[in-house]
């Protein structure tokens, strides 16, 4: 996959309307501080056009990225943030959810999990949700940089056994740093989302 041109076409909050797209959509979920805006960053080959922050929380919109014309990139609300009041929670939940739903050009979910810790309760949740809503989930381990070569497996058994995933779910261990784990997903894109479309 080549990126020649990106850039961010809609915003959507609690209470608006979900657009209906012609392009496929694959989203990205995951709780606040799993390094979402850096994944999408990185497959764009942006800098800083998905924002990042060292605040977790800070995306609280549904945010549609036009790749090259082909494809959205959604960015869904990160949850699991601590200091949202549980209102909040509640809203981020219900945005997710009827996106999940609702939206009749999704193609693909990647759900990005910390390598470093096992999934927390929000995303086995979250997990279940994407699952139930009729989707397989690609699931992608961010931050390998943050932990030794020797870790790998067991840190990727620990995901794949506490989210109680299905057989053949595919794990992509992902470094926003040295962006290893990028071009399979490209892969993913290419093979299972745009040539799907084509044909």
């Amino acid at each position: 996959m080549v990126i020649k041109n990106v850039s961010l076409e809609r915003v959507c909050g609690v209470t608006s309307k979900l657009p209906e797209n012609s392009l496929p959509e694959v989203a990205f979920a995951g709780k606040s501080n799993v390094g979402k805006s850096s994944l999408i960053n990185a497959l764009m080959n942006r800098k800083s056009l998905a924002r990042t922050s060292s605040q977790p929380g800070k995306t609280q919109t549904i945010n549609y990225y036009n790749v090259n014309n082909e494809l959205y990139f959604v960015d869904l609300p990160g949850y699991g943030y601590t200091k949202a009041n549980e209102k909040v929670k509640a809203q981020w939940g219900k945005m997710v959810e009827r996106y999940l739903h609702k939206s009749e050009m999704l193609r693909q979910v990647f759900l990005l999990i910390d390598i470093r810790h096992a999934p927390s309760q929000n995303d086995c949740i979250m997990y279940d949700w994407i699952v139930q809503s009729g989707y397989k989930p690609i699931i992608v381990a961010t931050k390998l940089d943050k932990i030794k070569r020797s870790q790998l497996q067991k840190q990727t058994d620990m995901i794949r056994s506490t989210l109680e995933v299905v057989e053949d779910t595919v794990l992509i261990p992902f470094s926003a740093q040295t962006k290893q784990g990028r071009d399979e997903i490209y892969g993913i894109l290419d093979g299972e989302v745009l040539h799907e479309e084509i044909q």
